[in-house]
């Protein structure tokens, strides 16, 4: 595999390519972009670690080179959120970020599979469609917002709570990547019960998780350890369904036809073609149920809003 890191010298960026340089499989190439000056030295930290990954850094000049015949791109690049910033701030600084990367994909690998981490999830993966759309190289199943990390918080935060075994864990999570608009079907979750009072802290707590993290590190920077650790476990998921293996299903914001919204993320069976089939999230609680509803005038907002973004470029 050829595995490119668009924004690898960020918090994400190092920690996610610190993963994957350990976890890829014997043979892969790792190739790490970002317009920070440092990336060629991080590319050279990797390379002394000592596995079968391949590893190169491409510096602002170079994202053609840097992805030149990728079969995966991950995106964190992009400003992370700071304390008292809202999405919409977010949206204003990265949405330009995201529509230059997404074509330097479309120039140089349009057949990759592109997970997108940079925030707001919500709107900027309908950036990257529709620059896809635009040089008339969309495919729909190719296409994925990086919503794992909403399920490793949500595996980690029912674990604690219930003093089971996290590897034995499984929470889906269906919706957006954003405040109420992510959604984990903890009616869902086997081997355990929740009162209602569990469920109505539970729930937001995952859900404003990332604002936990940026008060902690008080201005000293957001998720990025977490994020990286996802954005990894998602690779992981694209490179076993690119290589054939059967029935790997995981989470993902994907586009959705005559669905509950344009994107929504779902369970998907992931294959060599990226998305091979959505799967039904199943049957809702009547708590879930009235969450879903709710969040699906916010999440429709910030999908038009990287829709009009391109429509005015």
């Amino acid at each position: 595999m050829k595995v490119a890191v668009l924004g690898a010298a960020g918090g994400i960026g190092q920690a996610l390519s610190l993963l994957l340089k350990n976890g890829l499989p014997a043979g892969s190439e790792l190739s790490l972009y970002d317009v920070a000056p440092v990336v060629p030295g991080v590319a050279v930290d990797l390379s002394h670690i000592p596995t079968a990954v391949k590893v190169a850094g491409f510096g602002a000049d170079d994202l053609d080179a840097a992805l030149a015949g990728a079969d995966i791109v991950l995106i964190p690049a992009g400003m992370p959120r700071k304390p008292g910033m809202d999405r919409a701030d977010l949206f204003n600084v990265n949405a330009g970020i995201i529509k230059t990367l997404a074509e330097g994909i479309v120039r140089n690998c349009p057949k990759a599979l592109v997970g997108v981490i940079t925030n707001p999830v919500n709107g900027t993966v309908p950036i990257v469609a529709e620059v896809f759309k635009k040089a008339g190289t969309y495919e729909a199943s190719r296409v994925f917002g990086v919503t794992t990390l909403d399920v490793i918080r949500s595996e980690a935060f029912v674990a604690e709570l219930k003093g089971v075994d996290v590897s034995e864990v499984k929470v889906p999570v269906i919706g957006g990547h954003s405040g109420t608009t992510i959604l984990p079907l903890l009616s869902q979750v086997e081997g355990v019960e929740f009162t209602e009072e569990e469920v109505a802290a539970l729930t937001p707590r995952i859900q404003n998780a990332g604002t936990e993290v940026v008060n902690a590190k008080a201005g000293g920077g957001s998720a990025t350890l977490s994020m990286g650790a996802a954005a990894a476990r998602f690779c992981f998921s694209l490179v076993k369904g690119l290589q054939g293996e059967q029935n790997v299903v995981d989470y993902a914001y994907v586009a959705v036809e005559n669905g509950d919204a344009a994107y929504f993320a779902h369970p998907v069976r992931l294959g060599t073609n990226g998305v091979e089939e959505i799967l039904s999230y199943g049957e809702l609680s009547a708590f879930e149920e009235k969450a879903k509803n709710d969040m699906l005038e916010t999440l429709n907002k910030d999908i038009q809003e990287g829709i009009d973004f391109m429509a005015a470029q």
